[in-house]
Formats: structure tokens, sequence, C-alpha cells
């Protein structure tokens, strides 16, 4: 029994948690992988993978926390939906970590995509060495429509994430699995020493790093692809 369940391996979930715990209260979280889980302290109470609907309703329901806190991943729509539905069905208050959009004058000067499939359609549209810091699970929307020898990737470094890019036709030569975020001179480097002309990320907003990876991209004319973040309510 928790009094706090928290949803979600992000680090907002993660300092929340801990601060929590830190405070007195009895607190839970819910990742979806081991990865994630081994980034909590061990002595935490964790629940480890995915939940459907009808799973996270009897988890809840045998938790039966005073309150629910969602964590998760500004696109991880799907989850966010699920956690809203077994609240609003179990009358458990829920709270909303939202991460702030990206600001600055970079933003003006990149392409915005809507989702992955726009910007599977706009890479295609491009020439050169492509680095996607997209994760591993939309890789193959990606390698159906360009070769996948321009592609490199930085997925983080779990056996899942290597047999996704392995999946979708990745090269060993073109994975770099590192945990971010990553600061604008790394990022910098990895793209001089990749010769990368076209880049892909998502709004993941400063927790993510995106200002580091968007800066130096532009400073060296390197066409960056940036997916928008789902609209929340």
């Amino acid at each position: 029994m928790s009094e706090i369940v928290i949803f979600g391996g992000t680090v907002e979930g993660r300092e929340l948690a801990v601060r929590l715990r830190e405070s007195g209260e009895n607190v839970t979280v819910c990742v979806t992988s081991e990865y994630a889980r081994a980034l909590l302290p061990k002595d935490l109470p964790c629940r480890v993978g995915a939940l459907d609907f009808n799973e996270m309703t009897a988890f809840l329901k045998n938790e039966n926390p005073q309150k629910v806190v969602d964590c998760t991943h500004p696109y991880a729509v799907r989850a966010t939906a699920n956690i809203r539905a077994c609240c609003g069905q179990l009358n458990i208050p829920c709270e909303r970590v939202e991460r702030q959009a990206s600001e600055g004058e970079w933003v003006r000067y990149v392409e915005h995509a809507s989702d992955t499939l726009q910007a599977a359609r706009a890479l295609s549209r491009t020439e050169g060495n492509v680095l996607l810091t997209t994760g591993s699970h939309t890789l193959k929307s990606y390698t159906d429509v360009i070769d996948p020898a321009r592609i490199w990737v930085r997925v983080l470094p779990s056996a899942e994430a290597l047999r996704l890019c392995a999946e979708a036709g990745v090269a060993p030569a073109h994975i770099i699995a590192m945990q971010g975020p990553f600061s604008a001179a790394f990022n910098a480097a990895l793209y001089d020493m990749l010769n990368i002309r076209v880049m892909v990320t998502k709004d993941s907003g400063a927790q993510g790093g995106v200002a580091e990876k968007v800066v130096p991209a532009l400073e060296r004319d390197i066409h960056v692809i940036l997916i928008e973040r789902p609209k929340e309510t």
C-alpha cells in the first residue's frame, strides 16, 4: 500500500520520488523497464513493466493510494490517457508534471514536424549523414524511407534499444548507446566526428537537453527536424 504512486522513469519522476520519500511519504514508482529501475535508489519501492488500462486499474486498486502523480515522458500520450482514465474511474486524485516547452531564438530556425511520420517524410527530402535522437521505438519509420547507411542513432544503453536498432537495420557501428542529457560541446564534437548534416530530435525540454542539441547543430548549418510535443489539456 502506498500513499503516493508516481508513474514515469523521467528525471522529474526520479527527483520527485526521492524528495517525497525524504519528507516521510510512502511512495511507489512505476517504470516500464529494468533500465529505468536501475536509475532509482535500490531501496525505493518500484513496480517494473508496462501496464495496459486493465492492469493499471488492478494495480491502483491494490495500492489504493491517496494520490497519483503522472511524471511520464511528454510524448507518452497513451500512458497519460490511461493514468487519467484509471484515476477517474477509481476516484483517485491525479496530478500531472508537465515539462515546459522549449523557448529561444533557435526555435525559429528548425523544421517543425507534428509527429514521427511527418518527420520521416521531411527526412526523405534531405541528403547526407543523419543523427536520430528520437529514441529506439520509432527507428523503423525512418529506415523505411531512407537508406539505413545514412543513419546514426543515439539511444539508451539497454538490450531492448539495441534489439530495436538491429530490427530497423541500423549498423552496429552507427549506434551510440549512452544515457543523456549531453552538453552542447559533446554534441558538437559528435556532429563533427560523424559529419552529420541532418539531426532529428523531439522537443524534450530543458531536462532532455534539446537546446544543447539544436544550437550547435544550427551553428554548423546542420538541418534540424524538431518533432513537436503532443498538446496536453
